[in-house]
């Protein structure tokens, strides 16, 4: 059963940004991106497939800090 997310991402600023974590989020396997602006990501995932640990790690991975917001 997939799951929507949307997630707050810091240290984004600009277009390039938003490229990036694009890009890192569409190569993770069982993730479905919705959108991705400025300081933020909305995306669809099977929690069979990939956990939120996972999904986070890869952005944050690239220089960003992935969380959710409380």
């Amino acid at each position: 059963m997939k799951k929507e997310l949307e997630f707050s991402i810091e240290g984004m600023h600009c277009a390039a940004c938003v490229r990036r974590v694009t890009t890192t989020l569409q190569s993770v396997d069982g993730l479905q991106l919705n959108a991705v602006q400025i300081g933020s990501a909305d995306i669809t995932f099977d929690p069979a497939q990939v956990s939120i640990e996972a999904i986070f790690s890869a952005v944050n991975g690239i220089g960003f800090q992935a969380h959710l917001d409380e």
